[in-house]
């Protein structure tokens, strides 16, 4: 049976699977969505009988399309480690490299500069602050900022770097709310919080403090959390080297509190094995002293 299986069907019908969608499964493949689709119904033509059903709004799998993918993903993960292994007895880096990363001006510099020092690396990245756990699979690695313990998932969680957060305000609007000196005086007065990242609600604090704090203003920017800040529309938490200098020109006055936020923190999250694939790992080091190149030379990196 296998003789007559070409692996490139798989590999299709795996990515459909997974994205439920022919379009994004060929986009993630690098592939026309035409190709894709006559891969996998030569795979339901081969095996004499249905893998996915389709309608014009939706796509299922069928039983044997479940079951087909259980047990083809740990052995198409294994060729491609075992793959990615042998390529390391090459003379340089190389290999495809699938990044989540934030759209972020420090981490395009980094990565392009990486992908110039090793030209053999070939890079797919997607830019999203916040990732759905259904579309982070086929990626390597996924660069995710986060305050306070993580929630339990199947990827190890690599800590990058982490910068110490202030909560900070606008003098304008110290003059409508009074300045608070507990946590519960802060969840009564206007704040701006994330949308839908960082758990922007709950604010979490140091010693596993939270609470609910009152936002109209909720974006998923530390520049437009900034900005929004520095024009009085509440109290906002940053990390402190992006606003050190709007604090010493009193642009923003920093809000001493009972307890302290909880420190931003960039992870490096990458699937299967407890050490990273060697593309990862020199990524890896590449981002950690390149950031810190950027803090030792007090550049704002959020």
């Amino acid at each position: 049976m296998i003789e007559k299986i070409e692996l490139q069907w798989l590999l299709s019908f795996q990515a459909v699977y997974q994205q439920l969608s022919f379009k994004r499964a060929a986009e993630q493949l690098q592939l026309p969505t035409s190709n894709v689709s006559r891969h996998v119904a030569l795979l339901e033509q081969q095996l004499s009988l249905r893998l996915l059903e389709r309608t014009t709004r939706k796509m299922i799998p069928t039983a044997a399309g479940k079951q087909l993918y259980q047990a083809i993903t740990p052995l198409t993960r294994a060729m491609n480690d075992a793959l990615e292994e042998a390529s390391l007895h090459g003379d340089s880096l190389s290999g495809h490299l699938k990044i989540i990363m934030p759209d972020l001006p420090f981490l395009a510099e980094i990565t392009a500069n990486f992908c110039l020092q090793h030209p053999q690396i070939q890079l797919s990245c997607d830019t999203q602050l916040n990732p759905s756990e259904g579309l982070l699979e086929g990626f390597d690695l996924v660069l995710r900022f986060g305050r306070g313990p993580l929630e339990d998932s199947g990827w190890v969680a690599k800590e990058i770097q982490r910068w110490p957060s202030c909560v900070v305000a606008a003098p304008q609007l110290l003059k409508q709310h009074r300045v608070p000196d507990s946590l519960d005086e802060l969840s009564k007065a206007p704040c701006i919080t994330s949308l839908s990242v960082l758990q922007g609600m709950p604010w979490r604090f140091k010693h596993n403090q939270t609470i609910q704090v009152q936002s109209s203003y909720k974006v998923n920017s530390g520049y437009m959390a900034r900005a929004a800040a520095l024009k009085g529309l509440g109290f906002a938490i940053l990390p402190t080297h992006a606003c050190q200098a709007d604090i010493e020109n009193g642009s923003l006055i920093k809000i001493d509190l009972n307890c302290q936020p909880e420190d931003l923190v960039l992870y490096a999250f990458y699937s299967g094995k407890k050490y990273p694939l060697e593309k990862v790992r020199v990524f890896l080091e590449h981002l950690r002293l390149a950031i810190m190149d950027l803090d030792s030379g007090g550049n704002k990196v959020s």
